[in-house]
Protein backbone atom coordinates (compact mmCIF):
# COMPACT_ATOMS: atom_id res chain seq x y z
CA UNK A 1 0.00 0.00 0.00
CA UNK A 2 1.48 3.21 -1.31
CA UNK A 3 1.78 5.64 1.90
CA UNK A 4 0.31 9.43 1.21
CA UNK A 5 3.07 11.88 0.54
CA UNK A 6 2.64 14.83 3.16
CA UNK A 7 3.76 17.91 1.76
CA UNK A 8 5.03 19.03 5.45
CA UNK A 9 7.53 16.36 5.75
CA UNK A 10 8.59 17.21 1.97
CA UNK A 11 9.25 20.90 3.40
CA UNK A 12 11.50 19.35 6.26
CA UNK A 13 13.52 17.53 4.30
CA UNK A 14 14.21 19.93 1.58
CA UNK A 15 14.93 22.55 4.25
CA UNK A 16 17.40 20.17 5.55
CA UNK A 17 18.81 20.01 2.23
CA UNK A 18 19.13 23.35 2.01
CA UNK A 19 20.06 24.28 5.22
CA UNK A 20 23.13 21.74 5.14
CA UNK A 21 24.79 23.58 2.28
CA UNK A 22 23.77 27.07 3.03
CA UNK A 23 26.98 27.42 5.70
CA UNK A 24 29.50 30.16 5.37
CA UNK A 25 30.68 30.82 1.95
CA UNK A 26 26.92 30.55 0.63
CA UNK A 27 25.17 32.95 3.11
CA UNK A 28 28.20 35.57 2.81
CA UNK A 29 28.42 35.32 -0.54
CA UNK A 30 31.88 33.97 -0.54
CA UNK A 31 31.32 30.78 -2.56
CA UNK A 32 29.08 32.40 -4.80
CA UNK A 33 31.31 35.09 -6.02
CA UNK A 34 34.36 32.43 -6.32
CA UNK A 35 32.43 29.54 -8.37
CA UNK A 36 29.89 31.49 -10.36
CA UNK A 37 29.85 35.12 -10.72
CA UNK A 38 33.57 35.22 -11.43
CA UNK A 39 32.79 33.45 -14.57
CA UNK A 40 30.55 36.22 -15.88
CA UNK A 41 27.22 35.82 -17.52
CA UNK A 42 29.11 31.70 -18.32
CA UNK A 43 28.85 31.38 -14.64
CA UNK A 44 24.97 31.23 -14.95
CA UNK A 45 25.45 28.13 -17.05
CA UNK A 46 27.13 27.06 -13.99
CA UNK A 47 24.29 26.90 -12.49
CA UNK A 48 22.33 25.03 -14.14
CA UNK A 49 24.88 22.56 -13.93
CA UNK A 50 25.16 22.61 -10.66
CA UNK A 51 20.90 22.20 -9.88
CA UNK A 52 20.97 19.37 -12.28
CA UNK A 53 23.95 17.34 -10.61
CA UNK A 54 22.37 18.62 -7.21
CA UNK A 55 19.08 16.81 -7.57
CA UNK A 56 20.61 14.01 -8.85
CA UNK A 57 23.59 13.13 -6.04
CA UNK A 58 20.49 14.14 -3.38
CA UNK A 59 18.17 11.30 -4.84
CA UNK A 60 20.88 8.70 -5.22
CA UNK A 61 22.17 9.21 -1.69
CA UNK A 62 18.64 8.78 0.08
CA UNK A 63 18.10 5.76 -2.29
CA UNK A 64 21.56 4.13 -1.26
CA UNK A 65 20.11 5.23 2.63
CA UNK A 66 16.75 3.74 1.74
CA UNK A 67 17.58 0.29 0.22
CA UNK A 68 20.73 -0.81 1.62
CA UNK A 69 21.33 -1.84 5.37
CA UNK A 70 24.03 0.57 6.44
CA UNK A 71 25.53 -0.08 9.84
CA UNK A 72 27.49 3.27 9.61
CA UNK A 73 26.41 6.27 7.21
CA UNK A 74 29.65 7.03 5.85
CA UNK A 75 29.17 3.29 4.85
CA UNK A 76 27.34 4.41 1.37
CA UNK A 77 31.22 5.20 0.04
CA UNK A 78 31.64 2.00 -0.07
CA UNK A 79 27.85 1.08 -1.52
CA UNK A 80 28.67 3.12 -4.40
CA UNK A 81 32.54 2.79 -4.82
CA UNK A 82 33.28 -0.48 -3.71
CA UNK A 83 35.31 -1.04 -0.39
CA UNK A 84 38.59 0.43 -1.04
CA UNK A 85 37.73 3.71 -2.97
CA UNK A 86 34.59 3.74 -0.59
CA UNK A 87 37.23 3.26 2.55
CA UNK A 88 39.10 5.71 1.29
CA UNK A 89 36.23 8.37 0.65
CA UNK A 90 34.68 7.57 3.84
CA UNK A 91 37.46 8.85 6.03
CA UNK A 92 38.34 11.37 4.12
CA UNK A 93 34.96 12.63 3.89
CA UNK A 94 35.19 12.70 8.02
CA UNK A 95 38.48 14.41 7.84
CA UNK A 96 37.18 17.17 5.11
CA UNK A 97 33.74 17.73 7.13
CA UNK A 98 35.55 18.48 9.94
CA UNK A 99 37.64 21.24 8.17
CA UNK A 100 34.42 22.13 6.68
CA UNK A 101 33.37 22.71 10.29
CA UNK A 102 36.01 25.28 10.51
CA UNK A 103 35.47 27.12 7.98
CA UNK A 104 31.71 27.88 9.37
CA UNK A 105 33.87 28.91 12.32
CA UNK A 106 35.74 31.19 10.37
CA UNK A 107 32.77 32.50 8.51
CA UNK A 108 30.44 33.32 11.93
CA UNK A 109 33.61 34.93 13.38
CA UNK A 110 34.40 37.15 10.19
CA UNK A 111 30.74 38.12 10.14
CA UNK A 112 30.09 39.42 14.12
CA UNK A 113 32.78 41.24 13.34
CA UNK A 114 32.26 43.37 10.61
CA UNK A 115 29.25 43.67 11.35
CA UNK A 116 28.76 43.92 14.80
CA UNK A 117 32.59 45.18 15.34
CA UNK A 118 32.78 42.70 18.22
CA UNK A 119 35.99 41.38 19.53
CA UNK A 120 38.44 38.92 17.53
CA UNK A 121 37.05 35.42 18.12
CA UNK A 122 34.09 36.09 19.77
CA UNK A 123 32.02 35.10 16.94
CA UNK A 124 33.96 31.81 15.99
CA UNK A 125 33.72 30.89 19.32
CA UNK A 126 29.43 31.28 20.31
CA UNK A 127 29.09 29.55 16.80
CA UNK A 128 31.11 26.63 17.79
CA UNK A 129 29.18 26.30 21.12
CA UNK A 130 25.90 26.47 19.76
CA UNK A 131 26.70 23.66 17.26
CA UNK A 132 28.67 21.60 20.20
CA UNK A 133 25.23 21.76 22.36
CA UNK A 134 22.75 21.13 19.00
CA UNK A 135 24.95 18.08 18.33
CA UNK A 136 24.20 16.30 21.85
CA UNK A 137 20.58 16.52 20.95
CA UNK A 138 21.21 14.17 18.18
CA UNK A 139 20.48 13.62 14.31
CA UNK A 140 16.77 13.47 14.53
CA UNK A 141 16.03 16.68 16.55
CA UNK A 142 18.98 17.92 14.39
CA UNK A 143 16.62 17.17 10.95
CA UNK A 144 13.62 18.80 12.80
CA UNK A 145 15.94 22.16 13.87
CA UNK A 146 17.81 23.35 10.29
CA UNK A 147 15.18 22.13 8.52
CA UNK A 148 12.68 24.60 9.50
CA UNK A 149 15.48 27.44 9.53
CA UNK A 150 16.64 26.31 5.97
CA UNK A 151 13.79 27.72 3.92
CA UNK A 152 13.90 30.98 6.00
CA UNK A 153 17.24 31.50 5.06
CA UNK A 154 16.45 30.72 1.36
CA UNK A 155 13.59 33.35 1.24
CA UNK A 156 15.59 36.23 3.37
CA UNK A 157 18.74 35.59 0.63
CA UNK A 158 16.50 35.79 -2.57
CA UNK A 159 14.79 38.99 -0.84
CA UNK A 160 18.45 41.18 -0.19
CA UNK A 161 19.59 39.79 -3.51
CA UNK A 162 16.04 40.78 -5.32
CA UNK A 163 16.20 44.25 -4.19
CA UNK A 164 19.66 44.58 -4.63
CA UNK A 165 18.85 43.60 -8.65
CA UNK A 166 16.04 46.28 -8.67
CA UNK A 167 18.55 48.51 -7.52
CA UNK A 168 21.43 48.20 -9.86
CA UNK A 169 19.14 47.25 -13.30
CA UNK A 170 20.53 48.32 -16.15
CA UNK A 171 23.98 47.93 -15.07
CA UNK A 172 24.39 44.29 -16.03
CA UNK A 173 26.50 45.13 -19.46
CA UNK A 174 28.90 47.42 -17.29
CA UNK A 175 29.40 44.75 -14.59
CA UNK A 176 30.54 41.76 -17.13
CA UNK A 177 33.04 44.64 -18.35
CA UNK A 178 34.09 45.08 -14.71
CA UNK A 179 34.10 41.36 -14.47
CA UNK A 180 36.82 40.93 -17.50
CA UNK A 181 39.09 43.74 -16.25
CA UNK A 182 39.19 42.39 -12.75
CA UNK A 183 40.09 38.78 -14.02
CA UNK A 184 42.98 39.99 -16.67
CA UNK A 185 44.47 41.67 -13.22
CA UNK A 186 43.79 38.85 -11.07
CA UNK A 187 41.84 41.20 -8.51
CA UNK A 188 38.69 38.94 -8.94
CA UNK A 189 39.09 35.26 -7.13
CA UNK A 190 37.99 32.63 -9.06
CA UNK A 191 37.24 29.14 -7.77
CA UNK A 192 39.54 27.71 -10.87
CA UNK A 193 41.11 28.63 -13.73
CA UNK A 194 40.08 25.93 -15.50
CA UNK A 195 36.37 27.57 -16.81
CA UNK A 196 32.79 27.40 -15.34
CA UNK A 197 32.08 24.07 -16.05
CA UNK A 198 34.69 22.55 -13.74
CA UNK A 199 34.19 25.29 -11.00
CA UNK A 200 30.44 23.85 -10.98
CA UNK A 201 31.58 20.41 -10.82
CA UNK A 202 34.36 21.30 -7.99
CA UNK A 203 30.73 23.11 -6.06
CA UNK A 204 28.33 20.25 -6.07
CA UNK A 205 31.95 17.60 -5.11
CA UNK A 206 32.39 19.62 -1.98
CA UNK A 207 28.79 19.61 -1.12
CA UNK A 208 28.64 15.64 -2.21
CA UNK A 209 31.31 15.12 0.59
CA UNK A 210 28.83 17.37 3.38
CA UNK A 211 25.27 15.50 1.76
CA UNK A 212 26.48 12.24 1.47
CA UNK A 213 26.31 10.32 4.99
CA UNK A 214 23.77 13.07 5.73
CA UNK A 215 21.12 12.38 3.22
CA UNK A 216 21.90 8.51 3.31
CA UNK A 217 20.70 8.55 7.02
CA UNK A 218 17.54 10.56 6.27
CA UNK A 219 17.00 8.16 3.69
CA UNK A 220 17.02 4.94 6.13
CA UNK A 221 15.39 6.96 8.94
CA UNK A 222 12.72 8.16 6.80
CA UNK A 223 8.66 6.82 7.00
CA UNK A 224 8.21 7.45 3.56
CA UNK A 225 10.85 7.00 1.16
CA UNK A 226 8.72 9.36 -1.51
CA UNK A 227 9.19 12.44 0.98
CA UNK A 228 12.88 12.22 1.28
CA UNK A 229 13.47 11.82 -2.61
CA UNK A 230 11.29 14.63 -3.51
CA UNK A 231 12.64 16.68 -0.22
CA UNK A 232 15.95 15.87 -2.02
CA UNK A 233 14.70 17.47 -5.13
CA UNK A 234 12.43 20.23 -3.86
CA UNK A 235 15.93 21.40 -1.91
CA UNK A 236 17.79 21.72 -5.11
CA UNK A 237 15.07 23.80 -6.90
CA UNK A 238 15.17 26.17 -3.53
CA UNK A 239 19.28 26.05 -3.26
CA UNK A 240 19.47 26.97 -7.19
CA UNK A 241 17.00 29.75 -7.37
CA UNK A 242 18.50 31.13 -4.24
CA UNK A 243 22.01 31.00 -5.62
CA UNK A 244 20.66 32.51 -8.92
CA UNK A 245 19.34 35.28 -6.98
CA UNK A 246 22.21 35.79 -5.26
CA UNK A 247 24.48 35.62 -8.82
CA UNK A 248 23.24 38.14 -10.22
CA UNK A 249 23.20 40.81 -7.60
CA UNK A 250 26.73 40.06 -6.77
CA UNK A 251 27.28 40.87 -10.65
CA UNK A 252 25.42 43.70 -10.84
CA UNK A 253 27.51 45.53 -7.67
CA UNK A 254 30.60 43.12 -8.45
CA UNK A 255 32.76 46.89 -8.00
CA UNK A 256 31.59 47.04 -3.97
CA UNK A 257 31.89 43.64 -3.50
CA UNK A 258 34.65 41.98 -5.09
CA UNK A 259 37.24 42.41 -2.36
CA UNK A 260 35.34 41.84 0.33
CA UNK A 261 35.03 38.80 2.68
CA UNK A 262 30.91 39.05 2.77
CA UNK A 263 29.55 40.71 -0.20
CA UNK A 264 26.12 39.75 0.66
CA UNK A 265 26.36 41.46 4.35
CA UNK A 266 27.65 44.67 1.55
CA UNK A 267 24.29 44.30 -0.30
CA UNK A 268 22.09 43.85 2.43
CA UNK A 269 23.46 47.07 3.75
CA UNK A 270 23.42 49.07 0.99
CA UNK A 271 19.69 48.63 0.84
CA UNK A 272 19.06 49.73 4.32
CA UNK A 273 21.47 49.63 7.35
CA UNK A 274 18.66 47.85 9.33
CA UNK A 275 18.17 45.16 6.50
CA UNK A 276 22.05 44.32 6.57
CA UNK A 277 21.60 43.67 10.74
CA UNK A 278 18.63 41.61 10.08
CA UNK A 279 20.89 39.99 6.75
CA UNK A 280 23.75 39.48 9.08
CA UNK A 281 21.50 37.48 12.16
CA UNK A 282 20.34 35.47 8.60
CA UNK A 283 23.99 34.43 7.45
CA UNK A 284 24.78 33.33 11.39
CA UNK A 285 21.95 31.07 11.03
CA UNK A 286 22.61 29.73 7.65
CA UNK A 287 25.86 28.97 9.37
CA UNK A 288 24.82 27.53 12.24
CA UNK A 289 22.65 25.07 10.00
CA UNK A 290 25.56 23.89 8.57
CA UNK A 291 27.78 23.41 11.15
CA UNK A 292 25.75 20.90 13.13
CA UNK A 293 25.50 18.46 10.83
CA UNK A 294 29.35 18.97 9.62
CA UNK A 295 30.39 18.51 13.17
CA UNK A 296 28.08 15.86 14.01
CA UNK A 297 29.27 13.54 11.03
CA UNK A 298 32.79 13.00 12.20
CA UNK A 299 31.76 12.24 14.83
CA UNK A 300 28.86 9.69 14.50
CA UNK A 301 31.81 7.85 12.14
CA UNK A 302 33.67 6.71 15.56
CA UNK A 303 31.04 6.83 18.39
CA UNK A 304 27.41 5.79 19.16
CA UNK A 305 24.97 8.23 19.17
CA UNK A 306 23.83 9.17 22.98
CA UNK A 307 26.75 7.65 24.66
CA UNK A 308 29.29 9.22 27.13
CA UNK A 309 31.81 8.89 24.24
CA UNK A 310 30.19 10.38 21.37
CA UNK A 311 29.39 13.77 23.50
CA UNK A 312 32.94 13.74 25.17
CA UNK A 313 34.18 13.71 21.54
CA UNK A 314 31.53 16.27 20.38
CA UNK A 315 33.09 19.12 23.01
CA UNK A 316 36.92 17.58 22.32
CA UNK A 317 36.68 17.78 18.23
CA UNK A 318 34.15 21.05 18.93
CA UNK A 319 37.18 22.64 20.51
CA UNK A 320 39.86 21.54 17.85
CA UNK A 321 37.24 22.99 15.33
CA UNK A 322 37.19 26.37 16.92
CA UNK A 323 41.02 26.56 17.42
CA UNK A 324 41.69 25.90 13.92
CA UNK A 325 38.89 28.15 12.71
CA UNK A 326 40.07 30.97 14.13
CA UNK A 327 43.83 30.50 13.04
CA UNK A 328 43.33 31.20 9.24
CA UNK A 329 41.20 33.92 7.24
CA UNK A 330 37.75 32.99 6.25
CA UNK A 331 38.22 33.66 2.02
CA UNK A 332 41.48 31.64 2.61
CA UNK A 333 40.31 28.53 4.25
CA UNK A 334 37.26 28.96 1.42
CA UNK A 335 39.53 28.86 -1.48
CA UNK A 336 41.60 26.05 -0.58
CA UNK A 337 39.74 23.36 1.82
CA UNK A 338 36.15 23.56 -0.83
CA UNK A 339 38.16 23.99 -4.17
CA UNK A 340 41.00 21.20 -3.44
CA UNK A 341 38.13 18.99 -1.80
CA UNK A 342 36.08 19.60 -4.44
CA UNK A 343 38.35 17.89 -7.32
CA UNK A 344 37.69 15.01 -5.32
CA UNK A 345 34.65 14.81 -5.00
CA UNK A 346 34.24 15.23 -8.76
CA UNK A 347 35.86 11.71 -9.03
CA UNK A 348 32.92 10.33 -6.65
CA UNK A 349 30.28 11.96 -8.93
CA UNK A 350 31.52 10.04 -12.21
CA UNK A 351 31.51 6.96 -10.09
CA UNK A 352 28.29 7.52 -9.20
CA UNK A 353 26.94 8.14 -12.42
CA UNK A 354 28.72 5.90 -13.94
CA UNK A 355 26.67 3.16 -11.38
CA UNK A 356 23.80 4.80 -11.90
CA UNK A 357 23.40 3.98 -15.72
CA UNK A 358 24.85 0.40 -15.04
CA UNK A 359 21.92 0.38 -12.70
CA UNK A 360 19.34 1.75 -15.37
CA UNK A 361 20.96 -0.34 -18.01
CA UNK A 362 20.77 -3.63 -15.86
CA UNK A 363 16.94 -3.29 -15.17
CA UNK A 364 15.85 -2.33 -18.23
Amino acid sequence: MNKKVRMSKVLIYAGAFMALLIGSGFATGQELMQFFASYGIKGLLGIVVSFILFAFVGVEFVTYGHERELANPNDVYKEIAGKKIGTFYDYFSTFFLFLSFTVMVAGADATVEYQYHAPNYLGGIILGILAIITVAFGLKTMVEIIGKIGPVIVVLAILVGGISIIQNRGGLGESLETIKILSASNDLTKSTKLGFFVSALTYVGFNMMWLGAFSATVGSEAENFKEARNGQILGAIGLSLAILVMYFAIILSIEKVYDSQIPSLILAGNINPILGKIFSLTIILGIYTSAVPLLWNPIARFFEEGTKGFKLATVLIGAAGIVVGLLFDFNILVKYIYVVNGYLGIVLLAIMVFKYFKRKYKSS
